[in-house]
């Protein structure tokens, strides 16, 4: 039987509908498959006299550094990032602390577990970690989700959180705060809670896509160094890292209903927000009344990066904190004792 001129036409457009559906997303596995994979640098590239270590925690490794002498404290990093985005503030930290640094499950060059990576699984990680490294008093300082992550632990009374400084912390905007950064951002992240589509688009990444969009998050494009920008690709390529990312961005709403486990928290919280954050006031404000124990500062000229944006301010204010801590400590001590 012959096709007539329409029927063959109507074929050729669902030809072409198939192929403009799906190519791309075949494409996009050829494109993944195609990447090469970096091996973990034995070496910080912002201070090779910094030892790189791994700690096995519910069966995953986890890389870690620690530099300095004195107090504990522990730095966690952003979504997406990884421990280098505080090249910035580990030497002058390290003069006055023990600084430890890690990278999260599915970031940086720590393993990448087949998990929900919602906030849960955050806290559970880096809770097992602190209990790995038998930290005891420790001061808990992280960006973004990082800024939440050591929140929740004290909310849930971990025993090695002596005191937090959360700085701008991601609870906020159904965890699409990250959109806010630039247009490109918004582009790339908004779709990726979308199924198939979400997944074709990462596959899809490049560095100076994702550089765009970090640029985003601190008020001068120049704070992110050109090693960061690299050392955060190359663990980005690694197998299975954009499958967590999705997901973490498919969890991001998550981040928002921590606030409501944030009025169970005793110890010191000391809040820092820079001026530029991606939060709005309102939402500051909203997060900031419940917590019962915190004190706030912002950081003029300040990202959401704030490690890379303004990174002496930075480490005044976690250094002031130690203060802080302290005459607290004190208070609660002679308040005991007149008891």
């Amino acid at each position: 039987m012959q096709l007539t001129v329409w029927e063959v036409s109507i074929m050729d457009i669902l030809i072409l509908l198939i192929i403009a559906v799906f190519g791309p997303v075949l494409l996009s596995f050829a494109v993944e498959a195609l990447r090469k994979q970096a091996q973990a640098p034995e070496k910080l590239y912002w201070d090779d006299a910094i030892s790189i270590r791994y700690a096995t925690v519910n069966g995953s490794r986890i890389r870690y550094i620690q530099s300095g002498r004195g107090p504990t404290l522990v730095l966690l990093h952003t979504l997406r990032s990884q421990l280098d985005i505080f090249e910035k503030v580990v030497p002058e930290l390290a003069e006055n602390f023990t600084v430890y640094a890690l990278d999260y499950p599915g970031h940086g060059f720590s393993d990448t577990p087949d998990a929900e990576y919602d906030p849960d699984m955050f806290v559970e990680y880096v809770g097992g970690w602190l209990d790995e490294m038998k930290l005891q008093n420790a001061i808990l300082c992280g960006i973004s989700i990082g800024g939440v992550i050591p929140l929740l632990l004290a909310a849930r009374k971990h025993h090695s959180v002596r005191g937090v400084v959360s700085v701008n912390p991601y609870d906020y905007g159904k965890g699409l705060g990250v959109t806010r950064g630039n247009m490109l951002a918004w582009l790339v992240i908004r779709p990726s809670v979308i199924p198939v589509l979400g997944e074709t688009i990462m596959r899809f990444r490049q560095k100076f896509i994702e550089k765009i969009i970090f640029q985003g998050g601190v008020s001068r494009a120049a704070a992110l160094t050109e090693g960061f920008i690299d050392a955060m690709y190359e663990a980005g390529e690694l197998r299975g890292r954009y499958q967590g990312l999705i997901r973490l961005f498919r969890n991001g709403w998550k981040w928002e209903q921590a606030i409501s486990e944030y009025r169970h928290i005793t110890v010191p919280v000391k809040v820092i927000y820079g001026e530029d954050d991606w939060s709005t006031e309102q939402e500051r404000a909203h997060s900031l009344k419940f917590i019962p124990t915190a004190t706030v500062t912002t950081i003029r000229e300040g990202g959401h990066f704030l490690s890379m944006d303004q990174p002496e301010a930075l480490v005044t204010e976690i250094t002031h904190f130690l203060i802080t801590l302290k005459d607290f400590e004190a208070q609660e001590k002679q308040q005991t004792l007149s008891v």
